[in-house]
């Protein structure tokens, strides 16, 4: 903990005292690195600066707001969260670790940061960065995906974690797994505070923990990306209810991997008259569990009224970037529509707010 005071990053959420911020920012953080969070949560919470606000968002302007994340039942579950606790608790989040679990999207992990951290209470709270630097001091070989073995390691920081500033005593693991007991390279061991506590460090085996169980592959699956404009408008459509990307808007696409006369001929489908079709590059997107390999084409119609499909819409450039939640799997071929989407867009809007505060 006199390691953290002394060196832990200065957040926008940290130190507020503020259960809200500890609650967005842990949620906005799951599988996500911390820069690319900052923006989205200075943005968030500006636009819905309470409970309330959150609760009674409309959806489309909620996950415009958290386009670019990604994961969007995180969003959809804070937001059902939300609506409980101006139900049950009068816009407060519960200063109970049990209460707060019940709550949609809340964790063990979850729960434990909000309750230390947002309002002193002695639980721990226990993320990935918190698992690695355990097995790493204890040169654990069990697996830290197991549920059981989370469990076992909540148990032993409860043993320890102190009554007072239970927040900070949390936020020190996850800052020095963050920042010193690294993944996916080496540890900086010379910047550890707890070497001489640490079985890895004196056996100089860092690398081989923590243990995680082999994931199973991704399934891949082929898409063919339609960039159908008619001068300033492009075709967009709204993803079903459930599933992948739920409820987002998408450029219309198509299984498989088509060449330019497939194309066309899909293109009678919608009863457009295509004046250029232009093939665009390859690429491809990774979900948890499935990995979209696409390619893309532009087509110039000329006239998208004719356009026979219920659920298609046509939007301006600046009609999608102000309302319309696009993911950023189509982020390769919204930049053909002068489309910026989520973490781009946003950086294009600070740098210009610098620029002109200078």
């Amino acid at each position: 903990m006199e390691w953290y005071q002394k060196q832990k990053r200065d957040l926008p959420w940290r130190d507020k005292h503020n259960p809200y911020y500890t609650w967005i920012s842990e949620i906005m953080l799951q599988q996500t690195r911390v820069e690319a969070v900052k923006p989205y949560f200075q943005r968030f919470v500006s636009a819905l600066p309470g409970i309330e606000q959150l609760a009674e968002c409309p959806e489309e302007q909620l996950l415009k707001l958290w386009e670019g994340l990604g994961y969007y039942n995180r969003v959809r579950n804070m937001q059902k969260a939300a609506k409980e606790v101006v139900k049950v608790y009068q816009g407060e989040l519960p200063a109970d670790y049990e209460k707060l679990k019940q709550l949609s999207g809340i964790g063990n992990y979850t729960a434990g940061a909000i309750a230390s951290i947002g309002y002193g209470i002695a639980v721990p709270a226990v993320d990935g960065n918190v698992l690695r630097v355990w097995s790493r001091l204890n040169e654990s070989s069990e697996d830290i995906m197991k549920q059981s073995v989370r469990k076992h390691v909540e148990a032993d920081f409860q043993k320890i974690i102190p009554k007072e500033n239970p927040g900070d005593f949390n936020q020190a693991l996850m800052e020095l797994g963050a920042v010193v007991c690294v993944p996916n390279g080496a540890a900086k061991c010379d910047l550890c505070p707890l070497t001489k506590f640490c079985g890895a460090f004196k056996q100089q085996t860092q690398m081989n923990y923590p243990v995680k169980k082999t994931k199973k592959e991704r399934r891949i699956e082929e898409r063919t990306i339609l960039v159908i404009q008619d001068g300033e408008r492009v075709a967009i459509s709204r993803r079903p209810n459930k599933g992948l990307l739920a409820g987002l808007f998408e450029l219309p696409n198509i299984e498989g991997h088509l060449d330019s006369d497939e194309v066309l001929k899909y293109m009678q489908r919608y009863d457009l008259e295509p004046i250029r079709v232009q093939s665009l590059e390859a690429s491809k997107h990774i979900f948890s569990h499935i990995e979209w390999r696409m390619i893309g084409y532009r087509i110039r119609v000329s006239s998208l009224e004719k356009m026979r499909e219920q659920n298609i819409i046509f939007a301006s450039q600046e009609n999608i970037e102000e309302k319309y939640p696009i993911p950023a799997a189509f982020a390769a071929y919204t930049r053909y529509m002068n489309i910026r989407l989520g973490q781009e867009k946003y950086q294009v809007q600070k740098e210009a707010w610098e620029n002109s505060e200078r």
